[in-house]
């Protein structure tokens, strides 16, 4: 019993070592996710501070139409710069959804193994108690059998 304890303790120890894994490889993916999110949070201000822009100088006194042609030239960029970097935002959402559908599965193999093992304990205890009661009932037989054949 004591071997089928450490293996299971042993295959619980595995379970634990990739759960903490894969929570490092979550966190990294999400940390990573952020920082793309701030890279467009970035381009959107920016595409909007060009906007801004766009309304001063259509109203200002005098109309300078090349610094209206290099915004609007500017705000096109923008945009394109928006949708490309959705995209990447959009991988890595699914990167980290990947690493979490794993995470989900390692948390749940552990559990599964930890109940396995505290299941096996529970087991062993009570082997171990029958097994007391069973001695303890054989030396009562044997106690109350001596004393009967000193009666005799």
């Amino acid at each position: 019993m004591a071997r089928f304890n450490y293996r299971m303790q042993s295959v619980l120890n595995i379970k634990q070592k990739t759960e903490g894994q894969v929570k490092m490889e979550f966190a990294a993916a999400q940390s990573e996710l952020n920082k793309q999110l701030d890279i467009l949070d970035e381009y959107i201000r920016r595409k909007e501070n060009y906007l801004l822009e766009a309304e001063e100088l259509r109203n200002a006194e005098s109309l300078k139409l090349q610094d209206i042609l290099d915004n609007q030239y500017a705000t096109a960029q923008m945009d394109v710069m928006i949708a490309s970097q959705a995209k990447v935002v959009k991988e890595y959402e699914q990167r980290v959804e990947r690493v979490r559908v794993r995470l989900t599965r390692a948390i749940q193999e552990r559990k599964m193994q930890e109940t396995l093992r505290d299941r096996a304990y529970a087991e062993y205890l009570e082997e171990e108690k029958q097994e007391e009661a069973k001695e303890n009932d054989q030396r009562t037989s044997f106690t109350y059998g001596q004393r009967g054949d000193k009666t005799r």
